[in-house]
């Protein structure tokens, strides 16, 4: 009976149209034209509202995220994309903080200023020409319901505005806020539940990976494919999930500490840099465990511990981003932001396990 009502909700999600905008909204950006120092590297992103109803936006990970080390931004120099060294969160959706809206007032218009010195590989780019484009896509919230996440709609802006900046002189890594207390922090976690924990669930994270691999492989038509990968080749979608189901990188460090100050609002985040740890946070080791526990479980939104996990791995081994959150909103998004949104590949490997393995 799951089987069956998911493949339907699958279909139905697939053939909605893109949502409609409460409201138009209008982007901007503006940056300084030349700096001999990434010190005070600053770019403002304003949106405007010029519809007749307010709007309210999810901002985690958007141009109206200027608190989180988030990626705002896509940065090019010379056409060539410039490496993102910021923090990627997976959000406690059920437990947001008023902080992660941001409400436009019809009429009106918000601007954010994102300091942006420590967020992408400027060094490793060397001087030159850097262009920075928006994030296309806003999830707009519809309903706020206590306890719970939000409902959203998610729009994908296009014709988006860029800023260039002429970058020379001291290029040099900047720190992440927090980063310094990283450095000193404990790599391995020393409660041994906890450990025991993470060790369990990234692994199983790894078998989810497998399944959606194999899910993949075989059923490249099948409507669920389709509903969370589009136009992207089957084959594409299997090796991705390949690279994650038999990655094995010793160095990478799985933490139960947040030197980053970040799990007040979040499940866990890696930092991408180095070997791009993984932290998870208190409201991890409450997420259901094993998956299995899932079977029978109505909504489609809830996920594992082992499914969050490998939402991380993602981020650590693909280089994924967080363009949306939520199962419903991943089958709207555009092929190539499906190919690229990390809560894409845990939610589809959360319902091939419900589909196949319950």
């Amino acid at each position: 009976m799951f089987s069956k009502a998911l493949t339907i909700l699958v279909l139905a999600a697939a053939a909605l149209a893109a949502p409609t905008v409460p409201g138009e909204l209008k982007v901007s950006v503006a940056a300084p034209e030349s700096m001999s120092s990434l010190d005070g590297l600053k770019v403002v992103a304003s949106v405007t509202n010029t519809g007749t109803e307010d709007v309210t936006v999810l901002n985690i990970g958007t141009i109206l995220d200027a608190t989180r080390a988030t990626k705002s931004f896509k940065v090019t120099k010379d056409d060539t994309p410039v490496a993102f060294t910021g923090v990627r969160i997976y959000p406690n959706m059920g437990n947001l903080p008023e902080s992660a809206y941001t409400t436009i007032k019809a009429g009106e218009t918000v601007t954010v200023e994102h300091d942006v010195s420590a967020l992408y590989d400027f060094e490793g780019a060397l001087e030159g020409d850097f262009t920075f484009t928006p994030n296309a896509v806003l999830p707009i919230v519809t309903n706020k319901i206590a306890g719970s996440a939000p409902e959203l709609k998610i729009v994908e802006l296009t014709d988006l505005p860029s800023a260039a900046v002429k970058l020379s002189g001291d290029l040099a890594r900047r720190e992440l806020p927090g980063s310094k207390n990283a450095k000193r922090a404990t790599v391995s976690c020393s409660n041994s539940s906890r450990a025991s924990f993470i060790s369990q669930t990234y692994a199983e994270s790894k078998v989810l990976a497998g399944y959606a691999r194999d899910y993949a492989s075989s059923n490249g038509t099948s409507s669920l494919v389709k509903a969370f990968w589009k136009t992207n080749s089957a084959s594409t979608v299997a090796t991705r999930f390949n690279s994650v189901a038999t990655e094995n990188t010793s160095g990478r460090t799985l933490n139960c500490s947040d030197p980053y100050d970040i799990c007040d609002e979040a499940v866990a985040y890696t930092v991408i840099s180095g070997n791009n740890p993984i932290y998870f946070c208190d409201s991890y080791f409450s997420f259901p465990n094993p998956t299995s526990s899932q079977c029978g479980v109505s909504t489609t939104e809830q996920m594992s511990a082992a499914a969050v996990a490998l939402h991380e791995s993602t981020h650590a081994v693909l280089g994924t981003d967080d363009i949306n959150y939520g199962c419903t909103g991943d089958q709207s998004l555009s092929a190539s932001n499906q190919l690229n949104n990390a809560d894409n590949y845990n939610c589809f490997a959360m319902w091939v396990f419900l589909q196949t393995r319950c």
